[in-house]
Parts: C-alpha cells; sequence; structure tokens
C-alpha cells in the first residue's frame, strides 16, 4: 500500500490526518488476519522515525526518505515524488523477484507514485481516490482553496493507469465514472467499516453510557451536548455549528445554562492558514462560553466524545463516505448530517439521524432544536444508530463490523486486478 502523504502511525485529526489513516490501519489490519501480508510505504517525517514499524501482525509500515522531514505543505509534496518512488524502488530491489503481488494506492498523489511504481514491478494497480478534486471543486466551501488542475491531471492519469478502482460508495463509483471516464467494469464498491473493539455503546444502553461519559469527561449530566468531530477546516464546515447554536440561543436565551458544545480536532488543509478562527468565530458570535475547544485526542477517548453527546454534528461540503458518522452512531449516538456524499448511506434519515439538504445553519439549528425539545429522541435514536451501524455488515470473531467483510471484498478486488494484468502479460 501507498500512503504518501499521511502515515498511518498519525494521530486522526492532526494535519492531514483523518478518516483515511483509520481507513488503512483497519483494512490492512483485517487483510493480514485473512491471510494477505500489507506493507504500507508512508513518506518519513521525522529523522526520530525507523525505517520500519509493525503496526500488527503482517503489516508493516516502512519510512521512506523524500525531502525535508518537516515543513512540507500536502501542495509541496508532488515536487518529490520522485524521490519517493526512488526509495520505494530501493527497497523493491533488495525483495527477492515477484515479492509483490498488487501495488494498493490511497489519494491521488499515492496514486502517481503507486502507478510508476506498479509499471516497474510488473504488477497490477488498485486505486481507492478517498476523495477526488473536481467533485470537492463542485462544493467549495465560501472562501476555501480549490483544487488546483495539477491534481485533476494527476488524478485522471491514476484512473487511467490502475488495473481496479475501489469506491465507498456508488455514488462515488459513479462521480468516478462521470468525472473520470473510469471503465464501470474496473469498479468496485467497497464500503467501510467500523472497528467494534473501539467504537460500541455501552451494555448497560445508551442512556446510562452517555451518563458515564459524560462523568468521565466532566461534562454536564443533563445538558444538550452536540459535538463536532474531525478536522478544522472549511470543507467540513465547522462554523457551521456554532452558528446554528448561536440562532438557537437567541431565539431560546434560557438554553445557555444547558448546552455545551464541544468541538474535538485540530486545523488542517486550507484551515491551517488560520487555524484560530473558529475560536474568533465563537467569541463573536457570543457563545464563547459555551463552545468547548479540544485537541485532537485518540480513539478510545474519541469514542468516549460520542458516547456523551447528545448528536454529532456532520456538516461537511463533501464527503466520500463519513466514517465519523459511522463511528459515532455505532456508539449509540445520532448524526445531523449534510445529505452530500456518502452521508446519506451512513446515516438512515430519520432513524439514526438527520439528514440536512444545503448547508445553511438555520437548517441545522432546526434539526437541534428538536434535540432540545425531546429529550427522548436522542435515546431512540441513538439506540436505532448503533442497530444501523451493525447492519452495515456481519460480525465476525474479529468483533469489527465491517473492515473484516471490506478485508474480503479487498481481496477479491485484488485477485480480479492480478488476473486481468496476467492477461495483459499473455
Amino acid at each position: 500500500m501507498f500512503s504518501v502523504h499521511t502515515s498511518p502511525l498519525h494521530q486522526p485529526g492532526t494535519g492531514d490526518a483523518g478518516g483515511m489513516n483509520v481507513y488503512i490501519v483497519e483494512l490492512a489490519t483485517c487483510l493480514a488476519a485473512i491471510g494477505v501480508e500489507v506493507e504500507i510505504f508512508t513518506r518519513a517525517t521525522s529523522a526520530a522515525l525507523p525505517p520500519t514499524v509493525e503496526l500488527a501482525p503482517g503489516v508493516l509500515a516502512r519510512h521512506v526518505v523524500a525531502g525535508p522531514y518537516e515543513g512540507l505543505t500536502k501542495e509541496e509534496l508532488p515536487t518529490r515524488l520522485c524521490e519517493f518512488t526512488h526509495g520505494v524502488t530501493r527497497i523493491w530491489a533488495g525483495q527477492l523477484a515477484g515479492y509483490y503481488d498488487v501495488a494498493h494506492s490511497h489519494y491521488w498523489l499515492s496514486g502517481q507514485a503507486g502507478r510508476l511504481t506498479a509499471d516497474r514491478w510488473g504488477v497490477p494497480l488498485v486505486h481507492a481516490m478517498h476523495t477526488m478534486a473536481l467533485v470537492k471543486n463542485a462544493s467549495l466551501a465560501e472562501g476555501d482553496i480549490p483544487e488546483p488542475e495539477s491534481r485533476v491531471l494527476g488524478e485522471t492519469r491514476v484512473v487511467r493507469g490502475a488495473h481496479r478502482l475501489i469506491a465507498n460508495t456508488a455514488e462515488e463509483a459513479e462521480e468516478l465514472c462521470r468525472h473520470y471516464d473510469a471503465e464501470p467494469g474496473r469498479v468496485a464498491v467497497v464500503h467501510p467499516g467500523v472497528n467494534l473493539n473501539r467504537f460500541r455503546p455501552d451494555p448497560r444502553g445508551v442512556e446510562a453510557g452517555r451518563a458515564a461519559a459524560r462523568a468521565r469527561l466532566g461534562l454536564p449530566p443533563e445538558a444538550l451536548i452536540p459535538l463536532f468531530a474531525g478536522r478544522i477546516q472549511p470543507l467540513k464546515a465547522p462554523d457551521i455549528l456554532p452558528r446554528a447554536v448561536a440562532q438557537l440561543l437567541v431565539e431560546r436565551p434560557r438554553m445557555r445554562e444547558r448546552i455545551v458544545v464541544p468541538v474535538v480536532g485540530g486545523p488542517s488543509g486550507s484551515g491551517l492558514a488560520r487555524p484560530e478562527k473558529l475560536q474568533k468565530l465563537a467569541a463573536q458570535l457570543g457563545i464563547g462560553d459555551v463552545v468547548l475547544f479540544r485537541p485532537p485526542v485518540g480513539q478510545a477517548e474519541l469514542a468516549d466524545w460520542y458516547r456523551a453527546a447528545t448528536v454529532l454534528v456532520m456538516p461537511s461540503y463533501s464527503e466520500s463516505f463519513g466514517l465519523v458518522a459511522a463511528e459515532a452512531q455505532a456508539c449509540g449516538t445520532p448524526v445531523i448530517a449534510a445529505a452530500v456524499g456518502g452521508l446519506p448511506v451512513a446515516v438512515r434519515d430519520g432513524v439514526s439521524g438527520v439528514l440536512v439538504p444545503g448547508h445553511r445553519p438555520a437548517y441545522y439549528a432546526q434539526a437541534l432544536r428538536r434535540f432540545a425539545d425531546d429529550p427522548v429522541l436522542s435515546v431512540r435514536m441513538g439506540t436505532a444508530a448503533a442497530r444501523h451501524a451493525e447492519s452495515f455488515c456481519h460480525w465476525s470473531r474479529l468483533r469489527v463490523i465491517g473492515w473484516d467483510t471490506a478485508a474480503a471484498a479487498t481481496a477479491e478486488v485484488y485477485a480480479a486486478a492480478m488476473q486481468e494484468a496476467a492477461r495483459e502479460r499473455d
């Protein structure tokens, strides 16, 4: 596997690390569990990093030196792809012929390196977009920076060069065909999963679990707690939640005494240019006293934030799937989400959460009002949300919902790519 711009060792929610990091680690671990050994090539971001790190039995992360360890932005990484590819080739040269069977790249930068490497190794390339420039540019937040034409061209080359493409949802598969002329027969839909070793409701029930999580986090037991969790950047629309809360408090000023709005995550992408922007917005809106900013946390603590929340709010402009929404629901927390990308797949409208058409704060204030007026709604929807998360796929001996099934489906994609590559050689 190739993950050039972010390491599977990085903390999700920091810098460019997010759902894709979780995706790669969980998928690789479950692939190894069914007999597919995985090596993940990623760019070294510190001189202190060892050349290799075993993430799990059968999963090895390899750190490739390509450019300065620190200070490179994601936008500068294309100039380092030749160095990265050369570093990967040097590692490959030390292996026996035929050591690697498939190259699987994640995100367009990795696709560039994967395309060149797969050709040199004589193996098929499987690529997962995760996000697409043309899709992101079609739904930019106000003032956000569009993806450059160089990325569009790079993605187009990767789509043409890949033996198989993996999409998170049927909608993403359709977008690959519509925007990049991908051949439908080469696109496979593989839903991501949720790891229930980490994300699960309290066995005593949603209500009891919420009380316990709030006690652990020092949150008021009876408060309305709408949570934002994720990278703080315009694409994720974190500003919509404080704007919606401000509208709600104008209508109902007495609610100020019983509302807490946690924002758990760090600046990322174009949000790095103004990391304090969201805090300033909360102050300008007059709700700085109810918004609680917390840095990114480990997955065990993140699960507690999910359980503690009345509802997770996910107003993104674009999401290929919406892993945060799936994780929250698996913990028994309903979701208010924008009806974009894969979120209508992750969230069952009216059952496990509320899908909002558009990004007007008033719509989100209206959805929050429903939970404020009906305290039982969060528990009822949260219980349904946990069941909905389970419906993504079945239980396994690993207690992992989704990732074991995703791994099995991905292994089938690998087999199909290998068969096609063999036919091409013949």
